[in-house]
């Protein structure tokens, strides 16, 4: 381990967002390379540095940091050109200079206790001399502040957020109630929250500590996908996790409750527990679908009927008894929802109504959950859809209101259309859903089309299934399936597969095949072979686009261990391809990558030819796959490049968002869609064995399905009906607007 001391010459790249630098070190002997954190810290000040000496490939010898402490610069030349560095605004080399001629080795100590005295030197006025005493002890208040908060193993980065937010109460709010920076700063949780409070020695049973630990837990619930979780199982996790007394959980609801903190409801005989905002959320979606719903006057039935007459003329078709009525209470509904499995004829429905509605004037947005969804749903209808994030014009910088990551789309800015229509309706949570809503103006229809079986959203919720359970809307259920799809061994397997009926894996399939293997090291081999050789000419796609997806992340046919494999085979290590490893994964340019978590204030840009700018935005989503085209080592960063050319550049802290994407989960493929999918399924949890996520899976290819395994773990989920319960309240919420009274549509 190397220790150093010297002055920052000047910073070669500094990362705003996360702190990282890369700075030139001049120390008595040497320059040196150093690359590390260095937030609050600025060009021109002495630091005692801790590292190890690295070799870059492209940039040599480089100290890589393990910590770093400003120290106060010494002698005259030490302050003179601390001073001159630009650090202290007001104050340049000219200005440093005759400073430290008046001052010498005392001048520091001036600033701070005699800034008055700063006017006998030529240039400095009354109010620059208390502009420099005030930044002076600023940055000196901010330095011992980073250092206090670095014995509780607080990071640079988070240091200078919670001293830009509290100031010299820090050190009372850390001390008194650490939990309190879970709430007001960005990226400090409960277990880092709770690891400052055991250090200071706070009671394990504090009332602070409990009350945080009941938010954490229903703040963890959302991650499972529930909006609440019935208090019984709410106070026994946060007991569990707590390690205290059932009791005194059960004590601090009521004081969460008053603080409207938490909401705790009395419902269906038993009591449940919501985090205020997903409640509030929940009813407020309640309360806007209804008052969309009664915008329409439901009058000119004929009229309608001769449109749609019209419409299968003109566009050729002739559509079944259930695709008429969906377009019918499409023209007469302000709320519809359409759904059904493969081959049922959505996407034929959606381009009738469509045109329906260009019949009537009207002007129509279309949009889905994700980039791939809205790519889709563009191929199929001719007309332009974007992602609900992109019409919704998320914005990642602040708001007048202090918020970040906003949308400008709102009750104040509402979006301009008369006709809505949203597809992967199932991949909704009820926060997106929310933002949606808040963006129709009244008198406008929401049309909502999805395939209610489908695996819930990944965020909280589970909207389309709530909707369509409450019977308080218009809903068309699809399923006649067209002679076209029947032809096709994928549609129908994956509508036995939703009936729980046996499917056949001994047929002469052209697009759903079966290998019978029962031991993972020759699925390995099988799967390599398929990707490599076998699909790409059957289904005339690059091994890239072939996906493979399982139930599981961990085991021998998980995410994690099915990467490692198929990054060795499509991805190999070659000298011209940089390399980064992070935690247990090893990054690779031209690796396939999947963002695994929502992330709004990510910026991402496109470029043309020679590097001109051609758009720019922020926000990248769960689910998102690109591929990693840049890894700049010196800079500490790498570049993804995601649909649409758009490119985002990760430093090292956001490399926890991101996993290799070769193998996804069939949770993480919703709303894709693959010229083939291989799925190695080999037994497994039993709750992840389920039918759902079976028929899931099947539905994401188009040409082609591979199964790698046994037929009995086929078997299993087949006739395996349960599926993870998500404890959601937007049924409830509308029954209660809508009194719990049965809309008829007939």
């Amino acid at each position: 381990m190397e220790e150093l001391t010297g002055v920052i010459d000047h910073f070669l790249f500094k990362n705003d967002t996360n702190g990282y630098s890369v700075f030139e070190l001049t120390t008595e002997d040497d320059d040196v390379i150093c690359t590390g954190t260095t937030a609050g810290i600025d060009q021109g000040e002495m630091v005692e540095v801790t590292g190890e000496y690295v070799v870059h490939p492209q940039y040599g010898p480089q100290l890589k940091m393990s910590s770093i402490k400003v120290i106060p610069p010494t002698g005259v030349i030490g302050i003179e050109r601390y001073l001159a560095s630009g650090v202290i605004k007001g104050i340049g080399p000219r200005i440093a200079k005759r400073i430290t001629r008046q001052f010498g080795e005392d001048a520091l100590r001036i600033m701070t206790e005699e800034p008055e005295r700063l006017t006998e030197v030529k240039g400095i006025s009354e109010r620059i001399a208390q502009s420099i005493c005030e930044q002076v002890i600023d940055k000196k208040d901010q330095q011992e502040a980073m250092v206090f908060l670095a014995e509780y193993g607080i990071s640079q980065n988070l240091s200078l957020k919670i001293y830009e937010k509290f100031g010299s109460l820090l050190y009372s709010v850390v001390r008194e109630n650490p939990y309190r920076l879970i709430d007001e700063i960005e990226g400090i949780g409960f277990k880092k929250a709770d690891d400052i409070a055991r250090k200071i020695g706070i009671n394990v049973d504090s009332e602070f500590r409990i009350k945080s630990g009941i938010v954490y837990v229903l703040s963890q619930a959302m991650g499972e996908g529930h909006t609440y979780l019935p208090k019984d199982e709410m106070v026994s996790r946060a007991a569990s996790l707590l390690e205290v007394s059932v009791e005194a959980v059960e004590e601090c609801i009521p004081n969460l409750v008053m603080e409207k903190r938490i909401v705790s409801k009395l419902e269906t005989e038993a009591t449940n527990c919501y985090t205020t905002v997903l409640y509030h959320q929940e009813l407020a979606v309640a309360k806007m679908l209804g008052d969309l719903d009664y915008a329409i006057s439901v009058k000119r039935t004929d009229r309608f009927e001769q449109m749609l007459d019209k419409a299968e003329d003109e566009l050729g078709l002739e559509l079944d008894e259930m695709q008429r009525k969906a377009v019918l209470l499409a023209m007469r509904s302000g709320v519809l929802i359409v759904t059904g499995g493969p081959g049922t004829g959505k996407t034929t429905t959606i381009n009738t109504i469509i045109h329906c509605i260009e019949q009537e004037g009207l002007d129509v947005m279309l949009a889905a959950p994700t980039g791939r969804a809205a790519k889709r749903m563009t191929e199929a209808t001719g007309y332009e859809a974007k992602t609900i994030h992109r019409m919704l014009e998320l914005n990642g910088a602040a708001s007048e209101e202090g918020r970040m990551a906003h949308f400008e789309r709102n009750a104040d800015n509402p979006l301009e259309a008369d006709v809505f229509i949203i597809d992967e309706m199932s991949m909704v949570d009820i926060q997106l859903f929310y933002a949606l809503l808040k963006a129709i103006p009244i008198g406008s229809r929401l049309i909502m089309v999805g395939d209610v079986n489908q695996l819930p959203s990944v965020g909280p919720g589970q909207v389309l299934a709530d909707l369509i359970a409450s019977e308080s809307f218009a809903t068309v259920v699809l399923q006649h399936i067209f002679r076209q799809a029947e032809l096709s061994d994928i549609v129908m397997n994956a509508h036995r597969i939703n009936r729980g009926e046996e499917i056949s894996l001994d047929t002469n399939s052209k697009d759903f095949l079966f290998l019978e293997r029962n031991d993972h090291n020759v699925i390995y081999k099988h799967m390599i072979q398929l990707i490599t050789q076998k699909l790409p000419d059957y289904v005339e796609a690059t091994p890239m686009q072939i996906q493979v997806l399982t139930p599981t992340h961990i085991g021998p046919l998980g995410v994690e261990a099915l990467n490692r494999v198929l990054q060795m085979y499509l991805n190999p290590a070659a000298d011209n391809k940089k390399e980064k490893e992070y935690g247990d994964i090893l990054f690779r340019e031209g690796d396939k990558v999947m963002q695994i978590k929502n992330n709004y204030t990510l910026e991402w840009e496109v470029s043309g030819k020679n590097g001109i700018l051609i758009d720019k935005g922020v926000g990248v989503f769960n689910g998102d796959v690109g591929t990693i085209v840049e890894i700049n080592q010196n800079a500490g960063y790498l570049c993804v490049e995601y649909d649409e050319k758009r490119r985002v550049r990760y430093g090292n802290d956001g490399l926890d968002e991101l996993e290799l994407a070769y193998a996804i989960t069939i949770h993480k493929s919703q709303g894709s869609e693959y010229p083939a999918i291989v799925m190695p399924l080999l037994g497994g949890p039993r709750l992840l064995l389920n039918r759902n996520l079976l028929y899931t899976g099947v539905t994401r290819a188009k040409r082609c399905v591979m199964i790698l395994g046994s037929r009995d773990t086929v078997k299993v989920m087949i006739d395996n009906e349960s599926e993870k319960k998500r404890f959601t309240g937007l049924c409830m919420r509308i029954k209660e607007i809508y009194a719990q009274e049965t809309i008829n549509f007939s």
